[in-house]
């Protein structure tokens, strides 16, 4: 190993870093390559004072002599000066524990890093993308983007704000690295800013105005497009969808390895699958064709699990795929076992996700300690296809012909739910009455299914494979910092933009099935959802379980409701406007005003055009629903809305002409987009103050920035109360010499109730015309304890009961030290436990 002498540390300090055995000699032996590839003495200066420049041009004082000398320890001769500012910047991760002034440093120095290995230009990425990476004569890029960029190259280049990328912090830039920033030969190209622009573009085309206020707002972290969207926005076959929502086509050897294949071309193309099974025969039916006997749900279940092992999404990650069942399938109890941990291995399908798709009779049997009907879908069809009444009387008669398979108490069967919870934190529980009853497409058909994250909730039958598109809008971003105060009307605008955006990538997408583009053709559904609703309270200084808070998460959920419905509006009178100038207006109809509709539109929207009716700008399958007859998602709920809005005026407008898509909001996980804007997931409370996280960047320490910052402020933050943070798992309560309202205001998941976390929900559900993916805590669960908190779910009308149960390990390995050695950062090796999340629905 080699230490350098520098005449800028004075000897006395110098005499103490360097061992007996080092000599100048020795230092002035070691080189550095440096990225142009000549090579030179390494000089303890120039890293020096490379360090310090990057903190000092963001106002950061810190002890960088003693930051770059930890640096040196892990200096050898050939090093690359690239690899000196990973050294620099890992440690400074590290660090980010102690004071988050490191953690900003961590930053700059990665993304300053990035800016020298890469070009300045983004026509130059561009160009490099499209001609570089062909395959049999095909780019990476579509030929319209690239032309776009081509023809507008001056503009964009002007737009682009490269300080923009210092915005991000090393886990975020970590992120982008990891999977977002296109390559070339395993070479990162991009950089963050021109990820931000390839979106804009890839959306907006030429129109050059749009582009630059999509690109500002992303690279000002106000809003970010769903993971699909980043990966694959300009690319040859861009694939922007998250959510994809497929019917089992039929209950025969075709249908089922037709959906199968349809499952694999959507996740060969990264979409993430929710699957409904509810019409598959139960095991021991008897199969006519063959005179034998099926086998039911778990060997085809298999087959599925393996499907989703091979054909990954886009060579990022296995498949992901998410089935739903009804709960009177006789093949329910074995269905709830396959994701557990032991047991038979034949009847296991442990990479698959499991939902029950429960109507409110087997609730109320479970109140009532009465019976349940287990039916095979074979012998007593149509189930699967009615709700609340319809599905009641249904069920009753079944059930008084005596046609069931089975009879069982009905909390046996409740209880095995919660087992399957307690050990796997699954199945997820969707409540079918409240999703159909409450859904703005209950005009087509019965909604059988929510997709892998519990938040899209939409019609597919054997015909068409529902489709979402989804962005997730950064709330702290609208909090003006220094009067606390949150910016509705900023929130209302950039949801319109964001509904103008989603629009154009339902026009733009590359379909995986014909199915799924006949779907979003017609009802054209969108879900916005939000990212950092615990770090806006913070900034706002309030806690996350009071009434302030409250407030707030309505009135955040009410803004973004009434903006994506005034744009989703204000496109359908624009379409209105062409058609009536091209079609209405003309003895002589003009052509074009038919290219404005899909093949799939066309047939649905005919009788509308031939009727002259104001309507025919809006989404084809609009006539009947809810919104037609002016009905608003708070309605469905019985709630009524604030006055900060004129709902009136807009009703009258959405029913003269329409709005130009069925479901507007639909707050997603944000796992991996929340890491590289640096916010909390979605609308979560923070799980801990201070601990390690796993994810596909790597493994990092990760603390509160915000208590750190709130600490130090109070003169208080020390590597005692650091220390006491780490042996309480998270925890400030214990600090009792910290105020009461700092206590209050850094509580976390483990310290807030239930309770409120499920108001909140119900609150903001007024609003949300899909669903959410709403995740519950327990430290230990119990029948007891989980049976109380879904019936208040269920009883509070919430159409997602839970995503996952989470609870604490009910083991702790011993905590020497809150962060890892340096050397240890950023090493996911193959096979390590990595935290579950979608990054498929990551928005």
């Amino acid at each position: 190993m080699y230490r350098i002498h520098t005449p800028e540390i004075e000897s006395s300090d110098m005499s103490a870093y360097l061992t007996d055995n080092t000599s100048n000699e020795d230092a002035s032996d070691m080189i550095v390559i440096k990225r142009n590839g000549e090579s030179e003495v390494i000089s303890f200066d120039k890293i020096l004072n490379r360090v310090k420049k990057l903190g000092k041009e963001a106002g950061i004082k810190l002890n960088y002599t003693s930051l770059v000398m930890k640096v040196i320890d892990q200096l050898y001769n050939n090093i690359h000066t690239t690899k000196i500012d990973e050294l620099a910047a890992e440690h400074c991760a590290v660090m980010s524990s102690h004071h988050p002034d490191y953690g900003t440093l961590a930053g700059r120095i990665v993304i300053s890093n990035h800016q020298k290995n890469t070009s300045g230009s983004f026509y130059e990425v561009t160009h490099k993308l499209y001609y570089e990476l062909m395959d049999n004569d095909k780019s990476l890029l579509n030929d319209a983007y690239f032309q776009v960029v081509s023809d507008y190259r001056e503009e964009l280049e002007n737009m682009i704000d490269y300080d923009r990328d210092y915005l991000i912090d090393y886990f975020g830039f970590k992120t982008l690295e990891r999977s977002y920033l296109f390559r070339i030969d395993s070479k990162i190209v991009e950089r963050p800013q021109h990820m931000w622009m390839r979106v804009a573009v890839a959306i907006h085309g030429k129109d050059m105005v749009r582009v630059k206020e999509s690109y500002d707002l992303m690279s000002n972290k106000y809003f970010t497009h769903a993971t699909p969207t980043l990966f694959n926005a300009g690319t040859r076959r861009q694939q922007m969808s998250s959510c994809y929502l497929i019917a089992m086509e039929d209950d025969s050897l075709d249908g089922i390895f037709n959906t199968v294949h349809d499952c694999a071309r959507i996740s060969k193309w990264a979409g993430g699958i929710g699957l409904h099974i509810h019409n598959i025969r139960a095991n021991n039916t008897r199969i006519k064709g063959t005179n034998g006997l099926s086998s039911g749900l778990v060997p085809m279940l298999k087959v599925f699990n393996d499907t989703a092992r091979f054909i990954n999404q886009g060579g990022r990650r296995n498949g992901s795929f998410a089935v739903y069942l009804e709960p009177w399938h006789p093949d329910i109890e074995d269905f709830l076992d396959m994701k557990k941990n032991h047991g038979d291995e034949e009847k296991r399908a442990r990479d698959l996700f499991y939902g029950l798709w429960i109507p409110d009779l087997f609730m109320e049997k479970v109140v009532n300690s009465g019976d349940w009907c287990l039916f095979c879908p074979h012998k007593c069809p149509g189930l699967s296809d009615l709700h609340s009444d319809a599905f009641r009387e249904k069920y009753e008669e079944y059930e008084r012909a005596e046609r069931y398979n089975r009879k069982i108490p009905a909390r046996d069967l409740w209880f095995k739910i919660l087992d399957a919870q307690m050990e796997t934190g699954t199945p997820y529980l969707l409540y079918k009455d409240a999703c159909n009853k409450k859904s703005n497409q209950q005009n087509i058909g019965t909604i059988k299914s929510s997709n892998l994250c519990c938040e899209i909730v939409e019609y597919s039958d054997a015909e068409e494979t529902a489709v979402c598109n989804l962005a997730s809008i950064a709330l702290p971003s609208f909090v003006n910092l220094e009067t606390k105060e949150f910016d509705y009307n900023k929130l209302h605008e950039v949801t319109q933009i964001v509904t103008e955006n989603l629009n154009n990538i339902i026009d733009f997408n590359f379909y995986p099935t014909d199915k799924t583009q006949a779907s979003n053709s017609k009802h054209r559904p969108i879900g916005i959802g939000v990212q950092g609703l615990a770090d806006t309270f913070i900034l706002m200084d309030i806690p996350f379980h009071s009434e302030e808070a409250k407030c707030v998460n309505k009135n955040i959920f009410e803004t973004m409701y009434h903006g994506a419905l005034v744009r989703s509006n204000e496109i359908a009178m624009r379409r209105y406007k062409e058609i009536k100038e091209k079609y209405y207006d003309k003895t002589v109809v003009d052509k074009t005003a038919y290219d404005m509709f899909t093949e799939s539109e066309a047939k649905t929207m005919w009788e509308v055009m031939r009727e002259r009716k104001t309507t025919v700008g809006a989404y084809s399958s609009f006539e009947g629903s809810p919104l037609s007859q002016g009905k608003f998602q708070f309605d469905l709920w019985g709630v009524k809305p604030s006055d900060r809005y004129d709902w009136t005026s807009l009703r009258d407008q959405i029913m003269t002409y329409g709005t130009r898509n069925s479901l507007l909001l639909a707050p997603m996980p944000t796992a991996s987009t929340s890491q590289i804007l640096g916010f909390n997931e979605c609308f979560e409370p923070f799980t801990s103050n201070l601990y390690s996280r796993r994810t596909l960047a790597g493994e990092f320490v990760v603390a509160n920035k915000y208590l750190m910052r709130d600490l130090i402020d109070l003169g208080v933050w020390n590597e005692d109360i650091k220390n006491n943070i780490v042996a309480n798992r998270g925890s400030v309560q214990q600090l009792t010499m910290l105020p009461d309202h700092i206590r209050e205001k850094y509580k976390i998941v483990w310290e807030i109730p239930m309770k409120h976390v499920i108001n909140m929900a119900a609150d903001r559900g007024a609003f949300i015309c899909q669903s959410q993916s709403m995740n519950l805590w327990m430290e230990e669960p119990t029948y007891k304890s989980l049976t109380s908190m879904h019936f208040y779910s269920w009883e509070k009308g919430l159409k997602t009961g839970i995503y996952y149960l989470r609870r604490k390990a009910r083991h702790q390995a011993q905590q020497f030290t809150i962060e890892p050695p340096a050397s240890a950062v950023s090493k996911n090796k193959e096979g390590q436990d990595r935290e579950e999340m979608c990054e498929m629905c990551s928005a």
